[in-house]
């Protein structure tokens, strides 16, 4: 009997060994896209990410404050006036509401914070981040942190950002990745009056609030991340013109983005420079 039992014990060792063995040659030997991916299996079965609907936003003191920072955003220099020098809006830089994708979108930004900012150089919060682009974008002043206009901002932006069960995480973050060019403002000069200026302008300063200044006294300053050549090419590339997004190479875009940083603009108030 001890026999029988001792046998039984080796047939299924060497059964099991031989499952596991064969089942990793198999699964060596089946095509890459034959094998098997739960996360990309998920992934497909869920819906796809969608902005979350107004009837969500609820009739209290906070979905005013929603709505306040929704209007705050598409229209920066009407609803803070008191605290922007530029005729730009949050949603000339961050797109669509802050929700297009490859546009600097503010979609799942609150779970980045509090992250290292290497340009202050130390660590900053959200609250500091909507700062940066108060100083710097908006050629404006600081917020109050406790005000209205930034509990506006902030409660929209979590607003976007509530997750969605059942449902995409939200894809597209930040902007797209251009090969490294050497720009050539002077053809950039010619793709702006070809494809920019019928919205900005031959002279730069478009026609706020949809279509913002680029250059001159209402524009955003030298300390904007817009100023950087590569930052806004990549903007550029995948988001202009609006109509017809994605028509430029990514060397028209360097070059066109190397023309508008060489036109004036403010200088940024490195009273602001903690920002």
């Amino acid at each position: 009997m001890k026999r029988v039992r001792e046998r039984w014990i080796v047939v299924a060792v060497v059964a099991l060994t031989v499952s596991v063995y064969g089942g990793a040659i198999l699964a060596s030997l089946l095509p890459k896209h034959l094998s098997l991916d739960l996360d990309a299996t998920t992934r497909q079965s869920k819906l796809p990410w969608r902005p979350p609907p107004v009837s969500s936003i609820p009739d209290n003191p906070h979905g005013d404050s929603i709505r306040r920072g929704a209007l705050l955003f598409d229209e920066t220099p009407l609803y803070a006036a008191a605290f922007t020098g530029a005729k730009v809006s949050c949603a000339n830089c961050h797109a669509e509401g802050g929700i297009q994708p490859l546009a600097s979108p503010v979609v799942g930004l609150p779970a980045k914070f509090p992250m290292y900012n290497e340009r202050a150089g130390h660590m900053i919060s959200l609250k500091d981040r909507v700062q940066e682009c108060f100083v710097r974008s908006e050629n404006g002043t600081p917020l109050d942190y406790d005000g209205t206009e930034m509990k506006g901002l902030v409660d929209y932006i979590e607003w976007l950002s509530i997750p969605q069960p059942g449902r995409r995480a939200f894809e597209g973050r930040g902007l797209v990745k251009l090969p490294e060019l050497t720009p050539d403002p002077i053809h950039g000069g010619q793709i702006f009056a070809a494809q920019c200026a019928g919205c900005h302008g031959e002279d730069g300063q478009g026609k706020p609030p949809k279509f913002p200044p680029v250059w001159g006294p209402q524009s955003f300053n030298d300390g904007a991340g817009m100023h950087g050549v590569r930052k806004m090419a990549s903007f550029v590339q995948h988001n202009m013109p609006q109509n017809r997004m994605g028509i430029l190479t990514p060397q028209e875009a360097w070059d066109v983005s190397a023309f508008i940083h060489a036109q004036p603009r403010p200088a940024f108030n490195t009273a602001y420079k903690k920002f």
